[in-house]
């Protein structure tokens, strides 16, 4: 059985940081290209970053610079770093698992609210 829990969503307050985890089981996770996307409330979900097996990430334009997507392939985990936070990061950020354009999963999702 496939399983991505994400983990470390909370209500913070602009300019602050988060980091969100996801665990991942069931998968062969090194070879899976992992994604955080998230949903903001009347919004469709978007891509926010993503990190080949071995290669460069890839980030939305909206936080470059903010933002940093890292795996640890041993523990099979994926993060997101997310510096000086806005309000429109308000969002449920979603764990997202593809390979080979076949197979893709995810996770139940994390809410973050980003708010005075």
């Amino acid at each position: 059985q496939v399983l991505l829990v994400e983990s470390g969503g909370a209500l913070v307050q602009p300019g602050e940081s988060l980091r969100l985890s996801c665990t991942a089981s069931g998968i062969h996770f090194s070879a899976f290209t992992m994604d955080w996307y998230r949903q903001a409330p009347g919004k469709q979900r978007e891509l926010v970053a993503l990190i080949p097996p071995a290669g460069t990430p890839t980030y939305v334009d909206s936080v470059k610079g903010r933002f940093t997507i890292s795996r640890d392939n041993t523990q099979k985990m994926l993060y997101l770093e997310m510096a000086n936070l806005k309000p429109e990061d308000t969002a449920v950020y979603y764990c997202h698992a593809r390979y080979g354009g076949t197979y893709e999963y995810w996770g139940q999702g994390t809410q973050v609210t980003v708010s005075a």
